[in-house]
């Protein structure tokens, strides 16, 4: 990670459409970055995709930046969560915006007692796995509402749909990761029987 200072010197040269500065900036905050599109993609091709277009559109509006607080690191971090979230959001409304349902609602699966236990033992590249096989409509407001704390207003306002769409979409999304961390605890326990 780049230093204040580093960090301050790169953000100027970006502005002058400095190359070098920019694969600083972008190697520095690839994986950061990378995070969050991850959340939203279905597949590794379209987090690589929403980061690329997401990293254009900070390069583009570099020379407009001001740090929002004293900590220039945190402030760049902060302003660069809200690119790749929107851009996020601008894929999901080019590309997935009227896949609300998948067949997964029709399955009916029973969450057992112990799922907190089961819950315990799932790794972050599990979860993220999980919540990447959510339908694009569900899981875009999942990560929006339980991740990046937006309202069901801004959501509906950022997805152009209505609130009462938003609430819908969240509730089926905690379902349709139930059943899919059901599913996937069941072919754990049958792959460890065997």
């Amino acid at each position: 990670m780049l230093s204040a200072d580093e960090l301050t010197f790169h953000i100027r040269a970006c502005s002058l459409n400095n190359r070098e500065s920019q694969k600083k900036i972008y190697g520095s905050f690839y994986g950061y970055a990378m995070a969050i599109c991850d959340r939203y993609a279905s597949n590794q091709e379209d987090a690589i995709e929403i980061i690329n277009d997401g990293f254009l559109k900070i390069f583009r509006e570099i020379p407009n930046y001001q740090p929002a607080y004293s900590d220039v690191v945190s402030s760049f971090k902060g302003w660069l969560r809200k690119i790749m979230i929107y851009t996020a959001i601008d894929h999901f409304r080019k590309y997935h915006k009227h896949q609300m349902v998948t067949d997964l609602d029709n399955v009916v699966y029973q969450v057992p007692a112990n799922t907190i236990d089961a819950l315990d033992r799932i790794s972050h590249e599990e979860i993220i796995r999980s919540v990447q096989q959510l339908s694009p409509g569900y899981r875009a407001v999942f990560n929006l509402f339980v991740i990046d704390d937006l309202s069901h207003e801004e959501i509906a306002k950022h997805l152009g749909i209505s609130v009462g769409t938003s609430k819908s979409n969240l509730a089926k999304a905690r379902k349709q990761l139930q059943k899919i961390l059901f599913k996937e605890q069941q072919n754990e326990i049958a792959k460890n029987a065997v």
